[in-house]
């Protein structure tokens, strides 16, 4: 039932994608400043404790729903459950127009605009960046925009419908990614800024919840594009990027359609609402860090746009294969 349910959710987001201000998102980011506000208290201990209710709670309304529907109503009613919550945690559309404005004035030759749509977008200053660096930052931001969206939370949703934990995979990882990203721009903030504690706790966790799907991207990406040159990428590049797990995924990219990725980072724009930052989606660097040096491959130029859209559905298309072989033995089976 997870393939039926994951198919369903992206053919909805697709034909309805969800707005950008809407209820659900409305009531995680009420959920996440009530934790911070109640629970962060400046000790070590309180970080996890902010933490734990964040992500918890909601993961664990999603399972009690889940087996609630079962109980009560049927299965089918509870992948009716699950449908719904990939529908909100789950899809391309949720940065794709940020992608497609950027691909249509570049191959329109209109760099400028180019240019302010990338700083709207990540938040950063753009305007005197030449058109290969444009490329490159899109195909890292979107790389990493598509691993969030959509393959990780695959991966958690899957290995955890796998043992009769229904949607509680795509919550837990999308809570876990959301409250990281928000704790840490809400440091800059004027009014209520989270402690350093909340923002490691959630750091941390977050990388160690991430590691798993990180891989199995890269993975991904390196079956559906060129193979040996992806894995030699991944073992010998991906330190070059600050973030660990973003530098798996964006080493493996380069190798696998052999375009230059890393290098320098771009300077952030000063916001004073936290919201603002995280509705931009962390960087891979995580702001401006030193310099790790540019993997092998040639220099980004638009065509690698392209190239990276047929990456990333050939690894959608790879991935649902997989389910669904999977669904049909154990039907079988």
């Amino acid at each position: 039932m997870s393939f039926f349910a994951i198919l369903c959710a992206l053919l909805i987001e697709q034909v309805r994608p969800l707005a950008y201000h809407n209820p659900v998102y409305g009531g995680v980011l009420a959920w996440t400043r009530w934790t911070s506000r109640n629970f962060d208290a400046g000790k070590p201990h309180h970080g996890w404790v902010a933490w734990s209710l964040a992500v918890g709670v909601p993961t664990l309304l999603a399972l009690a729903v889940h087996w609630a529907l079962i109980l009560t109503l049927g299965l089918p009613f509870a992948v009716l459950w699950s449908i719904a919550l990939l529908y909100v945690t789950l899809g391309f559309r949720q940065f794709s127009h940020h992608f497609t404005g950027i691909r249509d004035a570049l191959d329109e030759g209109d760099e400028p605009l180019a240019r302010s749509l990338l700083a709207h977008w990540q938040q950063v200053e753009a305007a005197n960046l030449p058109r290969s660096e444009i490329v490159r930052h899109v195909i890292e931001h979107s790389v990493i925009a598509a691993h969030r969206h959509v393959f990780g939370v695959l991966a958690w949703f899957s290995i955890l419908a796998a043992v009769g934990l229904g949607p509680a995979g795509a919550v837990f990882y999308r809570m876990s990614e959301f409250v990281s990203r928000y704790w840490a721009h809400k440091n800059g903030a004027s009014m209520q800024p989270s402690s350093i504690w909340v923002q490691q706790a959630a750091g941390r966790a977050w990388g160690v919840i991430d590691w798993l799907p990180a891989r199995i991207t890269a993975l991904g990406f390196a079956v559906v594009g060129s193979f040996e040159e992806a894995i030699d990428c991944w073992r010998n590049d991906a330190r070059r990027f600050p973030n660990g797990n973003d530098g798996v995924i964006l080493a493996a990219t380069s190798g696998a359609v052999n375009v230059s990725l890393g290098g320098g980072t771009l300077s952030t724009v000063p916001v004073n609402d936290p919201l603002s930052r995280a509705q931009a989606g962390e960087s891979f660097a995580g702001g401006a860090l030193p310099d790790g040096g540019s993997t092998p491959g040639r220099e980004p130029e638009p065509g690698h746009l392209r190239s990276v859209v047929g990456l990333v559905w050939r690894s959608v298309v790879m991935w649902m294969v997989l389910l669904a072989l999977l669904t049909l033995a154990r039907l079988l089976g």
